[in-house]
């Protein structure tokens, strides 16, 4: 499913994470977003489904 774009790593397991947006000069703070995580360097991803409820959430759309 993964490869890592940093480490090249295939192995990733599923987990919470919080990420700080920057919008507008304004700072968010969203926490529990699920996403595959590297289990070799800690880099996560999210789905695009996950993705576009972030932005719909962060946007008001």
């Amino acid at each position: 499913m993964f490869p890592c774009h940093v480490c090249g790593s295939n192995q990733s397991h599923p987990e919470l994470v919080n990420e700080i947006f920057q919008i507008q000069g304004k700072i968010y703070l969203v926490e529990g977003i699920p996403a595959q995580v590297c289990s070799r360097c800690g880099e996560f991803t999210f789905s695009r489904e996950t993705t576009e409820k972030v932005r719909k959430m962060l946007h008001g759309d």
